[in-house]
């Protein structure tokens, strides 16, 4: 399964992926055909490192949000086109896709999230403001979730949680350390599962 990989940050959920790749079984394997970003960020570096192609996807500045939506995520449509990717891994992706993109990639795109889902999601649930969120919350747990991508924002069908405890005393960034080791198991048996499923397909089209 050849994957596009959509970031905008330091790319260590991306970097996971990277130092997995070529060590699954050949039911789900995967590789990276191309790394896209939102913005400028350490993820691209992580890519241009390993001889990734790779690029930035921005909307013109002053462009409303959600023509700025559209705009990165029908040219990141075309990227992964070009590059023939099966499915897209949004590895801490902060633009909510919209469009195309979105149908023409219905059940292979892939999102990781900061939280267990449905709770905390949504527009403006991201980075510190999910943890700050669940702080004030008071919730017991926290975690990450793996979900495939629908026309909403984090809404789609959830393939797997890992979970962890909100300790008396936590900052948003100590419970964001505590999840992000979660984080980068959760995508990889993620991508793993979206492959067993894409690769089979891909045989029996064959």
């Amino acid at each position: 399964m050849k994957i596009a990989v959509l970031v905008s940050g330091g790319g260590t959920n991306l970097q996971a992926l990277i130092d997995n790749t070529g060590k699954t079984s050949p039911e789900e394997a995967y590789e990276i055909a191309y790394v896209g970003a939102d913005r400028d960020c350490f993820a691209l570096e992580r890519a241009r490192k390993e001889g990734i192609p790779c690029g930035i996807e921005s909307a013109p500045a002053g462009t409303p949000r959600a023509e700025a939506r559209r705009f990165v995520s029908d040219r990141m449509l075309d990227k992964a086109k070009e590059v023939g990717a099966d499915a897209i891994v949004l590895a801490g992706f902060l633009t909510i896709l919209s469009g195309n993109i979105v149908d023409e990639y219905s059940e292979r795109i892939l999102n990781l999230h900061p939280a267990l889902l449905p709770k905390f999601g949504g527009p403006g649930m991201w980075g510190h403001h999910v943890h700050e969120a669940v702080l004030a919350a008071g919730e017991p747990e926290s975690g990450c979730t793996v979900h495939l991508v629908d026309s909403g924002c984090d809404t789609g069908p959830i393939l797997l949680q890992k979970k962890v405890p909100v300790l008396p005393g936590d900052t948003a960034e100590t419970l964001a350390k505590r999840i992000a080791s979660h984080e980068h198991e959760a995508i990889l048996e993620g991508v793993k599962l979206l492959a067993k499923r894409v690769n089979a397909e891909k045989a029996r089209a064959r």
